[in-house]
C-alpha cells in the first residue's frame, strides 16, 4: 500500500500532509522536466446537481481522466468513474472529498500519463501538500495543479500577453505562478505538485494551452467528459 494513501478523517489527513509536504519539497531538488511529446493526463470531478459547494459525505460525483499527446495532440485514452465522495469540502482538506475518486479515474486509464494535471493547488497550501501534490504521490506520477484562484499564496498579476507569468508567494516561498494562457483573459495559477517545480508547472500549462481558451486543453476535455457522464446518468460504482 502506498504510504500516501487517502485518510478517512481530517486529523489523519493533516498529519499525512505535514509529512507529504516535506517529502514533496525534497523531491523538487531533482524535478521531473517537461519534454515535447510528453503524455499529459488530466482529471476532473463533476457533482450531481445541488451537491457542489461545501456539500457533504456521500455526495454523488462523476470523475473523468484523459491522456493527451503533447498536451495539445490527439487524445490517447479516457476513463470515467462514478461514485460518492468521502467528505464535505473544507479549505486545505480537498483530498478527503475528491482524492480517491479522482485517483480511481486516473488509474483506470489504459495509457499511463507522464504528468497529470488536476483542478487543485499543490504547494500553495498551509502544509505545502494540496490535492495536486497528494494525487501525484498516491499515483506515483508527476503532477501539476491548475486553478483559477489561490489558497494561501499571493502575487501581482502577470503582463497581458499570452505566456506572461508572475510568481505566487506563500511565507516567502514561490509556490506557484500566475500564467496568462490567453491574451487579455484572466490568468490561471500553475501549481508545483509532486516531482514538479513551479517552472515545470508553467511549462506544462503553456504546452497544453492553445491560446484560444483560458483552461488547458486536457483539463477542459476531462471536465467535458465528467459532465457528459453526469448528464448521461452513468451509474454510481
Amino acid at each position: 500500500m502506498t504510504p500516501w494513501r487517502w485518510p478517512s478523517d481530517a486529523d489523519a489527513l493533516v498529519a499525512l500532509q505535514t509529512r507529504l509536504g516535506r517529502e514533496a519539497a525534497a523531491r523538487r531538488a531533482e524535478p521531473w522536466s517537461w519534454a515535447d511529446g510528453a503524455r499529459v493526463g488530466a482529471c476532473f470531478l463533476a457533482y450531481a446537481p445541488g451537491e457542489a459547494g461545501p456539500g457533504g459525505p456521500g455526495d454523488r460525483a462523476w470523475a473523468a481522466a484523459v491522456v493527451v499527446a503533447g498536451g495539445l495532440g490527439p487524445r490517447l485514452a479516457e476513463h470515467v468513474v462514478a461514485g460518492a465522495v468521502g467528505a464535505a469540502y473544507h479549505p486545505g482538506l480537498l483530498a478527503l472529498r475528491e482524492g480517491p475518486l479522482l485517483a480511481e479515474a486516473v488509474r483506470g486509464l489504459p495509457v499511463r500519463p507522464d504528468v497529470v494535471m488536476v483542478d487543485a493547488t499543490g504547494a500553495d497550501h498551509p502544509r505545502r501538500a494540496g490535492l495536486a501534490v497528494h494525487l501525484g504521490a498516491a499515483l506515483d506520477v508527476p503532477s501539476v495543479g491548475v486553478t483559477h484562484r489561490t489558497l494561501v499564496a499571493r502575487g501581482a498579476p502577470p503582463g497581458p500577453a499570452r505566456g506572461d507569468t508572475a510568481p505566487l508567494v506563500a511565507d516567502g516561498e514561490v509556490v506557484a505562478a500566475w500564467v496568462r494562457t490567453r491574451a487579455g483573459a484572466h490568468p490561471v495559477a500553475a501549481h508545483a505538485g509532486w516531482r514538479t517545480d513551479v517552472a515545470t508547472a508553467v511549462a506544462v500549462v503553456l504546452a497544453s494551452s492553445d491560446g484560444r481558451a483560458r483552461t488547458p486543453g486536457p483539463l477542459r476535455e476531462a471536465r467535458r467528459l465528467a459532465r457528459t457522464a453526469r448528464a448521461a446518468g452513468v451509474p454510481l460504482g
